[in-house]
């Protein structure tokens, strides 16, 4: 009675889920996410992607400790695999993602896909934007000993999905989810392209009255730090949608406990990552923190291994 009943408030908050993660659906020939408009408007920024006191300095501010915690969960993924029989190869400080392959999906400039690769990693970034892509090739031929570790390719995340399925250790998509026309579909093509076993990064807003007071009416139109338009209230997204859809849908997490239950340690993450004005840095806040992910945060979830079933 008790796992039927679980089973019943599981199945009705993914019917409550469903419509917001699909709602921005356009008519489309293509099976893409992609939304013109928002790609027409990054790609007018394009050449600002690496000035740091730019149109994208926040961004700038936020990559350092965004991987820290690629970095962080990665060790701590790789230990706890260690203890349940999987031992993987150690790495030496600065280079934990080496003999990894990548993916950057939305890399924008660069700026994470050029990070990743100097952590040994092998690099695909991609991009809707050309101009983005573009951008980001002339930046990394400035860098001679990453040009053999990056490639950036002009496609989406879902066309690539259907070439190179589960082919990537880690895949990120950082600041991407809130300008997707179709997030549901998104998801699923980014989970796709994980190997089994591999690692999903995030990285996105929630849908907050906090989270509109900061990002658009400060951001934008207040304080003009970013160009007005840069967001969209709606397409923001709440943790619990996001991990939701990750146990429902996709199925990478555990049923046990229903709707609301923490996330096992061993299959995901959320993490509030807090600007501090005074400071002028980023800094992922403490596990639990109060109040820490009604803006922006960082999520992590591992793709389970063959045999290891979905949704268990």
């Amino acid at each position: 009675m008790i796992l039927r009943s679980a089973s019943s408030s599981l199945a009705s908050a993914s019917r409550q889920l469903l419509p917001h993660l699909q709602r921005h659906v356009r008519p489309s020939s293509s099976s893409s996410t992609v939304n013109a408009d928002e790609i027409a408007f990054f790609s007018r920024l394009s050449s600002e992607w690496w000035d740091e006191q730019g149109e994208f300095k926040y961004l700038h501010r936020m990559n350092p400790p965004r991987v820290r915690f690629i970095v962080d969960k990665l060790r701590a993924a790789a230990l706890e695999e260690e203890l349940d029989g999987h031992p993987s190869q150690p790495t030496e400080a600065g280079r934990e993602l080496a003999g990894l392959r990548a993916l950057d999906i939305g890399c924008g400039g660069g700026l994470l896909s050029e990070s990743l690769a100097r952590l040994g990693a092998r690099t695909l970034g991609i991009d809707a934007s050309p101009s983005n892509v573009q951008m980001a090739a002339l930046h990394l031929s400035a860098d001679p000993a990453l040009t053999s570790r990056v490639a950036y390719q002009h496609v989406s995340a879902e066309d690539l999905a259907r070439e190179q399925a589960g082919q990537f250790d880690v895949v990120c998509a950082m600041e991407v989810l809130e300008h997707v026309d179709e997030p549901a579909q998104f998801l699923k093509a980014a989970g796709a392209l994980v190997k089994p076993g591999g690692h999903l990064f995030l990285s996105t807003i929630s849908r907050t009255p906090l989270a509109q007071l900061l990002t658009i009416t400060l951001a934008e139109h207040v304080l003009r730090e970013v160009s007005v338009g840069t967001h969209t209230y709606s397409k923001f997204v709440k943790p619990s949608e996001l991990t939701s859809f990750f146990r429902s849908e996709v199925g990478w997490l555990s049923h046990a406990g229903g709707e609301g239950a923490l996330l096992k340690r061993k299959e995901a993450e959320v993490r509030g990552i807090i600007y501090v004005p005074w400071k002028g840095v980023w800094e992922v806040a403490p596990e639990g923190a109060p109040g820490s992910t009604w803006a922006n945060y960082l999520f992590w979830a591992r793709k389970p291994r063959e045999g290891e079933g979905k949704g268990r």
